[in-house]
């Protein structure tokens, strides 16, 4: 093993919080229980960098899961939130700001025609659910195996992600009434599908699952899967949901849907769009978004709902992204990253398999390929938290979890992706024996 890294303050805050927050933490999978180590405390982040508490830094490739697309505290972002903050950081009433970023959304993701800001992608999730459910008048919803969509009770179930992680039951206090109306299915299993819809028929609201799996590890649809997913829903009179917070306004201006040229009819989106505030949205056709209060019965609020910061983020964040070149330079360079990544471990005799989409990447450490959660779970575990431990020796800060993936940003130049790749290099090495 590398040069062991000073990481004494970011041990004594963490050994600290435990007495305070239940695992010392506010989100399971910050814990470093599948990595093994004690978590890296951050003091502050810039560009696509990270400096902990003892003062190491890292090229970051979580990018606080997602957001931070344009770069850590991106100047034009943060000068927009200084001027913003002056007016007030939430109103509880409307502002003009939640119009102008409803028409971003709008005229960017193909299925959106109207839009409700909400303050999590969990909570998008648990409202869109709802309104499939009194748009349809059925109470049944299928998911897939490892798609996380929140921490919801209805969707604990094969949720991936933490659940994975931390190797937990989906998870108790979760009555078993709350759960039977959700059914689950393989991903890019297209006939087990067809089954729970023969098995059930006229009782299933929708489908709901990230077009891009990035809760059980990096998983993208094979050809068809998503077609086919589409004709499903609308021979069967159910709606097809994209759950595209991790997705959405990352793999291309219009996410996965615009990408890959399929269109559902609801779709929850999150991250990016708050510029690294919290934030959430769902939205679709005018008919089914129309059902939602004030306009219609189905109930749902929120106190920090839209509110100014996350607004002004989201603007400022999409402004940026639609500027010319941008989606090419997050692809060459995370195209850049995981060819390294993979030549480095094949150069090291270690199996791996991968790829990437735009500016989200993954990798597996087996043998391939990996289409679904059932064998994602074949991934060497043990080797990876071998492999995270290095690369943080080596200043590289990767998802602490075989269950995620990564993300680049604009602020990754072909330095960093250089340095990320000799440090995988470095790291392999290490583990290899």
């Amino acid at each position: 093993m590398t040069d062991i890294l000073n990481c004494t303050k970011s041990e004594e805050v963490f050994y600290a919080a435990q007495d305070l927050m239940p695992g010392g933490v506010s989100s399971p999978v910050r814990a470093f229980k599948s990595v093994g180590g004690k978590p890296i405390v951050f003091d502050r982040v810039k560009g696509p960098f990270a400096w902990d508490i003892d003062g190491n830094r890292y090229i970051d490739y979580i990018g606080s899961w997602g957001p931070a697309i344009c770069g850590h505290a991106h100047p034009e972002v943060t000068t927009a939130l200084q001027e913003a903050i002056d007016k007030g950081t939430s109103f509880g009433a409307p502002c003009v700001l939640e119009n102008k970023l409803a028409e971003m959304v709008i005229e960017a993701v193909p299925s959106v025609e109207m839009v409700r800001f909400v303050n999590s992608g969990t909570e998008a999730c648990m409202a869109v659910l709802r309104l499939m459910r009194a748009f349809t008048g059925r109470d049944k919803v299928i998911k897939f195996e490892g798609c996380y969509h929140g921490h919801a009770d209805m969707f604990l179930v094969k949720a991936g992600s933490g659940v994975a992680t931390l190797g937990l039951p989906d998870s108790p206090g979760v009555p078993r009434t709350t759960t039977a109306n959700t059914l689950t299915a393989p991903y890019n299993d297209l006939e087990a599908v067809k089954k729970l819809f023969s098995e059930n028929p006229d009782a299933i609201s929708g489908v709901i699952l990230e077009p891009i799996v990035g809760n059980a590890g990096f998983i993208t649809p094979e050809p068809g899967f998503l077609e086919g997913l589409r004709e499903l829903t609308t021979e069967n009179g159910s709606l097809l949901v994209f759950d595209e917070v991790m997705t959405g306004f990352r793999i291309s201006y219009g996410g996965a849907q615009e990408k890959f040229g399929v269109t559902p009819d609801l779709t929850t989106l999150g991250k990016v769009i708050g510029g690294g505030l919290p934030v959430g949205a769902y939205g679709g056709k005018k008919e089914i978004m129309s059902m939602v209060a004030p306009a219609g019965p189905v109930y749902q609020a929120g106190t920090l709902s839209g509110n100014p910061l996350a607004m002004t983020a989201g603007i400022k964040t999409l402004e940026l992204l639609k500027q010319e070149g941008t989606y090419e330079k997050l692809d060459s360079i995370t195209s850049r990253l995981i060819d390294g990544i993979m030549q480095s471990a094949e150069n090291n005799g270690i199996a791996i398999n991968g790829g990437h989409v735009s500016a989200m990447f993954g990798f597996f450490l087996c043998d391939g390929p990996v289409r679904n959660f059932s064998e994602a779970k074949t991934n060497d575990s043990e080797l990876f938290g071998k492999l995270h431990r290095e690369m943080l020796h080596n200043g590289i800060y990767l998802a602490p979890s075989p269950f995620e993936a990564g993300f680049t940003s604009l602020a990754h130049s072909e330095e960093e992706i250089d340095k990320t790749i000799e440090a995988f290099d470095k790291s392999f090495n290490a583990i290899k024996n």
